[in-house]
């Protein structure tokens, strides 16, 4: 890896619209960044929804990126293609045309207003966990990998539906 380059784990989320162009043009959007390579991608699962019930089903991915950026920049960008994608915040877990968040930093640990890595609650939803554990499998989060968390919750209505996300680019 490049000097001064890291790595992140981004997870990809949504379930308004047309979610294969949505992916895509996050990825385009994230892509074109400065400071951000897009490294490689799990596969597309579609899941159960989260929060509010009444929602459309999800889809779901990571991936993994190496970059020039400090974490709150690396936030700020995913934020930024959020809402250029028309992500509204208006429902806690309701309904999103994309959702970005950053799951891990490196082995950082960071912990601020705004961000806090690795990301608190990933460990209990599936739905990030499946796609990561395509990625990095033997990754620890605390005491356990990435797989043996992802055995420990459950995997009902997860559905494989591409074998990578990177080919919506």
């Amino acid at each position: 890896m490049p000097a001064g380059m890291r790595r992140a784990w981004i997870a990809l989320g949504g379930n308004l619209g047309d979610r294969e162009s949505m992916f895509a043009e996050a990825l385009k959007r994230l892509a074109e960044a400065s400071g951000l390579d897009i490294v490689r991608g799990s596969a597309i699962y579609e899941t159960p929804p989260f929060g509010p019930p009444g929602q459309d089903r999800y889809w779901n991915a990571v991936i993994e990126v190496r970059t020039s950026l400090e974490p709150p920049e690396l936030l700020g960008l995913c934020l930024d293609v959020e809402n250029g994608l028309g992500r509204s915040r208006e429902i806690r877990w309701g309904p999103r045309t994309i959702d970005l968040d950053l799951l891990l930093f490196d082995d950082l640990v960071w912990e601020t207003e705004e961000l806090i890595l690795p990301h608190p609650r990933m460990t209990e939803r599936a739905f990030v966990l499946r796609p990561l554990a395509d990625l990095i499998p033997e990754k620890r989060l605390g005491n356990l990998s990435v797989r043996e968390h992802l055995l420990a919750v459950s995997e009902e209505g997860i559905e494989r539906v591409r074998d990578s996300v990177l080919a919506c680019r």
